[in-house]
């Protein structure tokens, strides 16, 4: 019993101390149990600051300009074509899926060649620098083969404009200086001054020998230019496309650095020439509106003849950065340009998810869209990277060498529908022209 008697004891005891006990923890908080002695500031560790992504720069929607190597590196293989190919090549490379599009109908239709390749394109629903490519397919191919460097280029020269023709005339300046740029029975090349707040000391023109006969060069940039100094920007090159360079093969070296190939009548082709004291491009709005019958004299002779980017002509290819698809996204009419703006492409009915999508996607395949990460709104494929030699399609475009030609079929059989029941829209202006897929109308 006295056992027993100790123990009712203890638990009485217990129950009555419970109550403090629960009191002073109150009071007390659980820190001063489980805490260490206070540090004083000194004494606290620094904290790490949040590290960004290891492409942090490249997609973010603000990355900083090309640098002048870089720039280089992408007009490399295009800056000793004629001025006139140069411009219609700078202006096309903004509008990468028409790219796309325009090199289908050049492998659909192998036969039709120069002039009548442009008259052939002239109720496409493409840009009028776009059509005007179709009479150079030895420039088309490559630039829809290499996605990726189009729409760097053509990012570069939305952003950059003036600098992009610098970066021109220094690689030109370097051919002349290597005894690879001189006038032959292909090309003339022309030497001026620069004007006096230039970047540049000389003006280094180059335009057809026979203004009816164009020759397109094609070269090792590493060759023609005397080496190349800047091992972080390898410049982008594609070799010779057979078709078009006879005697070229695939694996022979281009020793005597330029190959000419097959001579183009394409004068009717050209419309436009780069500027070089105002770093843009010129637009003959007369030539313009023969290669594209939709083509809006207004928006270039409200510029001074100085050529627009059209963002309707864009296909909800996301813009590199911020101020780029600030200046430019909401210039498309109604919502397909609110969705342009708020980072969605121009096809609504199937969204890829939050954000812009990274880079060039078909979207008329059907949902397979590249996307980045929803935090970052407007990102492009590759960014801002260092080099610019990336080889054929990247992983950003795969979606474009698929079966993407559903807008453009659809394009092709509303037209042929249309027409068939007599119903006739008419031409010019901008919204006078018929888009596939549902787009806006038609646009320079």
């Amino acid at each position: 019993m006295t056992h027993w008697n100790e123990r009712s004891a203890k638990a009485v005891l217990m129950w009555l101390l419970l109550p403090m006990i629960i009191q002073a923890c109150a009071e007390h908080g659980p820190e001063s149990s489980v805490q260490g002695p206070a540090q004083s500031p000194a004494q606290l560790p620094a904290q790490t600051p949040p590290q960004a992504p290891a492409q942090g720069s490249a997609q973010s929607p603000n990355p900083a300009p090309f640098a002048p190597e870089e720039l280089e590196a992408l007009v490399a293989p295009i800056a000793l074509y004629p001025d006139s190919v140069l411009s219609q090549v700078l202006m096309a490379s903004t509008y990468p899926l028409e790219i796309v599009h325009a090199a289908r109908w050049v492998k659909a239709n192998p036969s039709v060649k120069g002039d009548a390749a442009v008259k052939a394109v002239e109720n496409q629903p493409w840009d009028t620098s776009v059509k005007s490519l179709v009479a150079f397919p030895q420039i088309l191919e490559p630039m829809s083969d290499k996605l990726d460097w189009t729409q760097r280029l053509g990012d570069a020269f939305l952003a950059q404009q003036k600098e992009v023709f610098a970066a021109v005339q220094r690689l030109r300046a370097r051919a002349q200086e290597s005894g690879n740029l001189k006038s032959n029975e292909q090309q003339k090349v022309i030497v001026e001054p620069a004007p006096a707040a230039g970047q540049t000391t000389t003006i280094v023109r180059i335009e057809p020998a026979n203004p009816e006969v164009i020759y397109v060069p094609a070269y090792n940039p590493t060759v023609v230019y005397g080496g190349w100094g800047y091992p972080a920007y390898p410049p982008t090159y594609w070799p010779p496309y057979p078709a078009y360079y006879p005697g070229y093969y695939p694996g022979a070296a281009l020793a005597t650095g330029i190959a000419w190939g097959i001579g183009l009548a394409a004068a009717g082709a050209i419309f436009s020439n780069c500027n070089w004291g105002g770093g843009d491009v010129n637009i003959n709005v007369d030539r313009a509106a023969n290669i594209n019958r939709n083509f809006d004299r207004s928006k270039v002779q409200g510029q001074g003849g100085r050529w627009q980017h059209d963002a309707g002509h864009r296909q909800g290819v996301a813009y590199r950065d911020n101020a780029t698809r600030n200046k430019f996204a909401g210039q498309t009419p109604g919502a397909d340009g609110r969705s342009q703006y708020r980072g969605r492409g121009t096809d609504t009915g199937t969204r890829g998810g939050a954000g812009n999508r990274a880079s060039v996607n078909d979207r008329s395949a059907g949902g397979a869209s590249n996307r980045g990460t929803p935090s970052d709104v407007n990102r492009v494929s590759g960014g801002n990277r260092g080099g610019s030699s990336g080889g054929g399609r990247d992983a950003a475009f795969s979606g474009v060498g698929g079966g993407g030609a559903a807008s453009q079929h659809n394009f092709d059989r509303g037209r042929s529908s249309m027409q068939g029941s007599g119903f006739n829209r008419p031409a010019g202006g901008a919204g006078g022209g018929m888009r596939g897929g549902g787009r806006g109308g038609g646009r320079r």
